[in-house]
């Protein structure tokens, strides 16, 4: 089911004029009301009079998160203080969080751009969306409640966290949609196993699963231990929150952004140089509606890439590519570029091995160590010694083949790697670089 049928099922040509209209107004709008996007703007000999077709869109500078920073908390505000009726923030790992506003206007935009979502996982009016999302200031939560609402759907805002009680609530409400981090699937689903519930007697039937790279392989453990039909949606607190870009339940090959929000771009992350459809690289979003916190060509550190053939479901949006890793989440190990979906890809293809691990990264003298803990099989684990080395040094074998490089694998007994509620920490590096 397409939810707005007017805006997803654009030609083209129609949708391309709606961006190029909206693009020009945000440029002169962020160019009157932002002081440090028009020094930037300036900075790069760009006025939004030289804005006349989409391609222009590459004059225009770059936003990072360290702009954001540098503004903190609300300096890169479009409007004034008082129409701002809702302020977000990102975990800020590094320093201080990034700091997003709304105004009514955004929340109504945000709420219609999940219910879109919702609705290309096959969710609909009468459904019961368990949402598992953290509430707060991370934008996950109140953005998957407010789409449920707009969709028509009662919403539990159970949130994150004490996982018996979720269970529990799934039977007795008779949830039918879970929203979570796909990590926080898998525990639920050990959850369940613990507490001998079988999710075929459950009725959820879908889950839509974001804020945190995952894996086809992922996916396939997700449905066949949840039972059910899961779905890969996009979104960042920068750009909107969730509501972004999502799969869809008929094809679910590649998420589709919503374009007439939003202009996404590919681009080289050593170069800043766009990359044509088709090529994989760094993913940057400009945001055409938003009016309190509107983004120019986010850097978004996503890596994927862009499909512009129309999909079989009727959309007419270009897709994207599921995020397969970031460009601040690459290690390099003894000059080798490591990204943690590709040990996650290695570990995923091997029986016995179950979807929990970590890695974890000491230097010695002047050599980088990679170990990778990993949780194997109650079988596997009480099974004899030799059958673990062997499979430990299968996994060693692996990784070296496509990576190139030799690690330590730790095979530990299951439910030893610490659980996550929200993102799952995949990797710990103890190097001081």
């Amino acid at each position: 089911m397409i939810w707005n049928e007017e805006f997803e099922t654009l030609p083209r040509e129609a949708l391309e004029a709606l961006q190029l209209k909206r693009l020009k107004s945000l440029v002169e709008r962020v160019y009157d009301a932002v002081p440090y996007y028009r020094k930037k703007m300036e900075g790069a000999g760009v006025a939004p009079s030289d804005i006349r077709e989409l391609r222009d869109l590459r004059k225009l500078p770059f936003t990072t998160k360290e702009d954001l920073r540098l503004n903190y908390p609300f300096g890169l505000f479009a409007v004034p203080f008082e129409q701002v009726v809702r302020i977000h923030a990102s975990s800020g790992t590094t320093g201080k969080p990034t700091v997003v506003g709304y105004t009514k206007k955004d929340i109504d935009s945000w709420a219609e751009l999940m219910a879109r979502t919702l609705s290309c996982g096959g969710a609909h009016r009468g459904d019961v969306v368990h949402n598992a999302y953290g509430y707060g200031l991370f934008t996950g939560g109140l953005g998957a409640h407010y789409g449920a609402e707009r969709l028509g759907a009662a919403v539990i805002p159970i949130s994150g966290g004490n996982s018996k009680r979720q269970i529990m609530i799934m039977q007795d409400f008779g949830s039918t949609v879970l929203m979570c981090t796909p990590s926080y699937a898998l525990n639920l689903a050990d959850v369940m196993k613990d507490m001998n519930v079988d999710p075929k007697t459950l009725k959820l039937r879908v889950g839509l699963f974001g804020a945190e790279p995952w894996s086809e392989k992922i996916r396939e453990e997700i449905e066949k231990r949840l039972n059910i039909n899961a779905i890969d949606i996009f979104g960042l607190s920068e750009v909107m929150g969730p509501g972004v870009a999502s799969e869809c339940i008929e094809e679910k090959h590649g998420l589709h952004v919503f374009e007439d929000f939003f202009i996404p771009e590919i681009i080289n992350p050593e170069t800043g140089e766009p990359l044509p459809p088709g090529e994989r690289g760094e993913l940057v979003f400009t945001t055409l509606t938003k009016e309190a916190f509107p983004v120019i060509r986010y850097r978004t550190k996503d890596l994927s890439r862009l499909i512009e053939e129309p999909c079989r479901c009727g959309r007419t949006f270009y897709r994207m590519e599921r995020i397969t890793g970031r460009t601040d989440d690459m290690l390099i190990i003894r000059g080798v570029n490591v990204f943690p979906s590709q040990i996650e890809h290695v570990l995923m293809s091997i029986e016995g091995v179950e979807p929990h691990y970590q890695i974890i990264v000491n230097r010695e003298g002047a050599l980088d160590i990679m170990e990778v803990q990993v949780e194997v099989s109650e079988e596997i684990f009480s099974d004899e010694v030799k059958v673990l080395e062997r499979l430990a040094r299968r996994i060693e074998r692996e990784i070296k083949d496509l990576l190139g490089i030799s690690c330590k694998i730790k095979l530990v007994e299951p439910k030893t790697i610490q659980r996550s509620e929200g993102k799952a920490k995949r990797v710990i590096d103890n190097r001081k670089l």
